[in-house]
């Protein structure tokens, strides 16, 4: 997350900057590695979301036995996984359009 951080502050700056170090933070975010650090930049924080409401539940009281814990567990990374599949089908569809 804070490494995702910093990438947006770079590219922010990049923005304030001019039109050369834009296209150059573009470049840096559209090529393959640059997809793939905003790929899992994005599952970092769709998990810290999930696990957020998680501890929320915990603090409510709810969900501490064993198995609920180790359910819940699974369920923050598969809705993680899909709210992050979600996120880039639509993005990227936007983009397309």
């Amino acid at each position: 997350m804070s490494l995702g951080a910093l990438a947006l502050v770079g590219w922010l700056l990049a923005l304030a900057s001019g039109e050369t170090a834009f296209a150059l933070a573009g470049w840096a975010f559209g090529s393959l590695p640059g997809q793939l650090a905003l790929l899992a930049w994005s599952f970092c924080f769709f998990y810290h979301l999930c696990n957020g409401l998680r501890h929320l539940a915990w603090d409510a009281g709810f969900g501490f036995d064993k198995l609920v814990a180790r359910k819940s567990g699974v369920a923050v990374v598969i809705a993680a996984s899909l709210l992050t599949a979600s996120f880039w089908a639509v993005a990227l569809t936007r983009l397309t359009a």
